[in-house]
């Protein structure tokens, strides 16, 4: 459905970002008195100009968030519409093509797709799709026509439980728009088949953001005794026991994951090398501790430990203190893999904290190999938000 777009006007010197290939308005650059943004309602779209009537973008606005409008276009000629969002997807769709044999990745990425607010994960023949803000909710016919046109799928589920819906003021759901629920989908990453739940798993089942982060890391050969901690359904850890691993333990605080792990071990032959351990990341670390556990490999992979920016400091004391334990579990000459998926952590930032972990552990740590998310991920390069993804690994130098 096509709606008409009103003006959306910013305060003076507040159009410097989207001139610079920004997304988002906030609402404190938004000249309320010329255009009051209670007289939006929720996903209605918009022209967004300048406070001396310069036409910046087409974009849709939520009243009731703090990112008030989200920027869909800046080409006068091109306005959020079915044909914008089938050109989006196609585009997508080809860049996809392009990077990927198999037909196992993340469709569209927001903002850097083109599509704000919206996240498309494919498994084959199935998508699960995110409609993360009031635009997407509002368009979500255009939205789910304009996938099946373009990519013929058998199923589609609407994965409307992330947290993002709230702010937005949108209730959280999980929905199945076509076909039915097919229980898992196999996937193949590496040398391991793995079973996805795209309904009720973690995000849309998969996290394909560190796939090639877990292919690169057979570069450092195989290691023989490996802890996987925050593992989910074991991606890092399976994968090391494909690749030689003698002992893997695999933790998470999910009864539920560690049984898929479990299962995926059996059926992928490396069962009697991996074992799990359910409980609290920080506990289990401590406990390994205590017994004087030594890994060659110890993976650390958790979900984000800064959300927001006033969370900063209690978050790094946590990133702190989970790595020093990561690194009193390593065993001199062997590899920690650390991760943070926390947006307002910088890799400066995290690698120094790693540094300071490593001295608190006393050990001599040597920085490897940095790297940030799979492409299936781009990053806008105006919109450093998009680029969340840090994934280092660091040797622990013996004799130190």
């Amino acid at each position: 459905m096509q709606h008409s777009a009103a003006p959306l006007r910013l305060k003076k010197d507040q159009e410097r970002r989207l001139l610079a290939g920004h997304c988002w308005v906030y609402s404190n650059e938004v000249d309320t008195a010329a255009t009051p943004l209670s007289g939006f309602e929720p996903g209605q779209t918009a022209e967004i100009i300048s406070a001396q009537g310069r036409w910046l973008a087409h974009g849709y606005v939520n009243p009731n968030a703090l990112i008030c409008a989200r920027v869909v276009s800046d080409q006068r000629a091109h306005p959020f519409n079915s044909a914008l969002v089938l050109a989006r997807l196609h585009a997508a769709l080809a860049l996809r093509n392009r990077l990927y044999s198999q037909p196992f990745y993340r469709l569209v990425y927001g903002e850097s797709d083109g599509l704000p607010g919206l996240v498309v994960d494919r498994y084959g023949d199935l998508l699960a799709v995110q409609l993360g803000t009031a635009g997407m909710e509002r368009e979500r016919d255009w939205i789910l026509t304009a996938l099946e046109q373009v990519i013929r799928p058998r199923h589609i589920v609407l994965r409307n439980d992330a947290s993002c819906r709230a702010i937005e003021c949108l209730p959280q759901t999980i929905e199945w728009v076509l076909g039915s629920d097919p229980g898992s989908v196999e996937l193949t990453e590496g040398a391991v088949r793995y079973q996805v739940l795209p309904s009720s798993g973690q995000k849309t089942g998969w996290f394909y953001d560190q796939a090639d982060n877990r292919r690169y890391l057979t570069r450092f050969g195989t290691a023989a005794r490996v802890l996987d901690v925050f593992c989910y359904l074991g991606a890092w850890g399976l994968q090391a026991a494909a690749n030689g691993a003698k002992q893997v333990i695999c933790v998470d605080s999910s009864a539920a994951a560690l049984g898929q792990v479990e299962q995926i071990a059996q059926d992928n032959g490396v069962a009697d090398r991996v074992a799990v351990q359910r409980g609290d990341a920080f506990d289990v670390l401590r406990q390994l501790r205590d017994h004087h556990a030594q890994f060659d490999l110890v993976i650390l992979d958790p979900p984000a430990l800064i959300k927001r920016r006033k969370d900063e400091h209690e978050g790094l004391q946590a990133y702190q203190r989970l790595n020093q334990l990561g690194l009193q579990l390593v065993a001199p000459g062997g590899l920690l893999v650390s991760s943070s998926c926390s947006y307002h952590l910088s890799r400066m930032e995290f690698v120094r904290t790693v540094q300071h972990a490593a001295r608190r552990a006393h050990c001599t740590v040597q920085l490897l190999h940095s790297a940030g998310q799979s492409p299936d991920h781009p990053i806008h390069p105006a919109m450093p938000e998009t680029d969340y993804l840090k994934t280092l690994v660091f040797s622990v130098v013996p004799g130190h």
